[in-house]
């Protein structure tokens, strides 16, 4: 057995025979990409104690990987499909886990958000390279099969960081979660080595690298405005972005229909089920990653679990999402992507549904039936959407192609966590003001604690130390009235801190519930035009070796 795989796959005259093993070190190179998000929402209460992070500065942690993921991918997936793409999969797991190291030893916000922003730059060519290897590797007649193990990979991620993160807390500190990431990182680099054949467009004419930055633009000032605009108001630097990014677009999209060589054809998007299954990543993410930011947040400071509990809670979906993509396997071959697609994004609605029953006096029961059947619907639904996707792109372009689909992906999550975190911080709010209204606690903590769930919970706590503090001045007070009146403060000041506990369990479980119903609205809505777009029991066509080849001589 060769140490190093060095024969290209595109010379192969037969399937690669190692291919499954290749797809596990794809998978394990997705995973980590993944975790890197979801792993962070459970470490980020720890990591804002130690830093002193602000609210502005904990968000920007999270989003600094999100910016250059996003707006990387499309330029990284072209440059992957013409030099190689199992070299941009090896340079992107280096750059990942020299962000992580740089991460686990951070002392201060702004090293955070730059180690962060590395990551997400290795991430973004790690995403796309796993999806198009997968495509060369794999014939047609087995890739649908090797891409919903990829999508069930995907969804697994999710409910896996903060498991691993969880774990990983209990006796580490948060750089931990860094850290975890740089030995898989480095296995995945060997293995890739070893197991993953080296892979690249047989023919691919000159880079539209005009293309591909404007993409950059407009891409990243779009999801810079998603992200500055709900969550810090719509001031000179969203709208900035905003006119970026859609002047970006519009130059982009220009360019590209009059190139001979576009980055990425948009002509592609007049294709119904090409539209369609974009469409359906889009949205999908958008109600998970939404769901995922405030249920996580639920369970920890609501319900009270710890961060490894809160990962524990969070195994439904990922046991769901392994159940879907079986499903999906066998129900997409016979009755076609559009009404698998269809059902999953169906599941999802019902799943948001299912969480506007959350109330104060809900336990972690309540969460257990739309976790499993959000992880069913994302089973169901993203495996084929994917594979349509990538069906809609010829060989040379599957590197921009994978791109296109983890695109939808991340402007899908990064729309889902600013547009439901927007509503549900909002939400919030407003409940915890009527909660506390005619109440006598001072207007500084109703305000603090109208932050995010997590700081009322803090004002709370702090009012009841208060509260002890002063009962025990008043235990060793000698005269008497004096101890009276410190004992009738300190009754006062632990009834507030029971009062804002209650009123801030209440109000978040009210907005959760409030911000599900909206998430419900969207899905079931954006379900409906996914439904139209979709063919019947065709999807996106794939591109012939002939049409690639007439394209191609049209650029010489």
């Amino acid at each position: 057995m060769r140490l190093v795989m060095t024969e290209p796959v595109e010379k192969m005259e037969r399937p690669y025979a190692r291919r499954w093993w290749a797809l596990l070190v794809l998978c394990l190179s997705l995973l980590i990409i993944v975790m890197a998000n979801t792993a962070l929402t459970v470490a980020a209460p720890d990591m804002t104690e130690d830093l002193g992070l602000s609210s502005a500065d904990l968000q920007w942690v999270i989003d600094g990987y999100t910016v250059p993921y996003a707006a990387l991918m499309l330029l990284f997936g072209a440059v992957g499909d013409k030099y190689s793409r199992r070299g941009a999969l090896l340079l992107g797991l280096g750059v990942f886990g020299g962000g992580a190291v740089l991460g686990s030893f951070a002392d201060s916000a702004a090293t955070v958000i730059a180690a962060r922003a590395v990551m997400g730059t290795g991430a973004a060519m790690i995403m796309p390279a796993t999806l198009s290897l997968l495509a060369a590797t794999f014939p047609r007649g087995e890739r649908a099969k090797a891409i919903t193990v990829w999508t069930a990979t995907s969804g697994v991620a999710i409910a896996a960081g903060p498991l691993v993160a969880g774990a990983l807390l209990e006796h580490h500190a948060w750089t931990s979660t860094f850290l975890i990431n740089v030995p898989i990182a480095v296995v995945a680099l060997v293995a890739a080595v070893v197991l993953v054949p080296p892979s690249r467009a047989a023919r691919h004419g000159r880079i539209d690298y005009v293309g591909g930055l404007l993409s950059v633009v407009w891409i990243g000032a779009l999801v810079y405005m998603i992200i500055e605009g709900p969550h810090f108001g719509w001031h000179a630097k969203a709208i900035a972005a905003a006119v970026v990014a859609g002047v970006g677009l519009a130059l982009f999209v220009a360019w590209e229909l009059r190139h001979p060589r576009p980055v990425v054809d948009v002509r592609r998007f007049t294709d119904r089920g090409f539209a369609g299954a974009n469409l359906a990543v889009a949205l999908f993410f958008l109600a998970v990653f939404g769901a995922f930011y405030y249920l996580t947040q639920h369970l920890q400071f609501v319900l009270g679990y710890s961060a490894l509990e809160t990962g524990l809670r969070m195994l439904p979906l990922a046991g769901a999402v392994f159940a879907g993509s079986a499903l999906t396997g066998f129900l997409t071959p016979r009755v076609g992507m559009k009404w698998t697609v269809t059902a999953g994004m169906v599941g999802g609605t019902a799943a948001l549904a299912l969480l506007t029953r959350i109330d104060a006096s809900s336990s972690y029961v309540d969460f257990v039936a739309p976790l499993m059947v959000l992880g069913l619907a994302i089973g169901l639904a993203l495996s084929p959407a994917t594979d349509a996707i990538m069906g809609a792109f010829p060989e040379s372009e599957l590197g921009v192609g994978g791109a296109v689909n983890d695109t939808s992906i991340e402007l899908g999550g990064s729309l889902g966590i600013a547009i439901l975190g927007s509503l549900l911080a909002t939400s919030y709010s407003g409940h915890l003001s009527d909660a506390t209204a005619g109440s006598k606690l001072p207007a500084s903590a109703l305000e603090t604690a109208q932050d995010s769930v997590g700081a009322g919970y803090t004002v709370a706590q702090g009012l009841g130390e208060k509260a002890q503090q002063i009962a025990g001045q008043a235990a060793q007070a000698t005269d008497p009235q004096q101890a009276a009146q410190l004992k009738a403060q300190a009754g006062q000041l632990a009834s507030g801190a029971r009062q804002m506990a209650d009123a801030v369990g209440s109000s978040f479980s009210d907005a959760v519930a409030h911000t599900s119903l909206v998430g419900a609205i969207v899905l079931g809505v954006g379900t409906v035009l996914v439904a139209v777009l979709l063919p019947g029991r065709k999807s996106a066509e794939p591109v012939s070796e002939a049409e690639e080849e007439k394209e191609l001589v049209g650029t010489r």
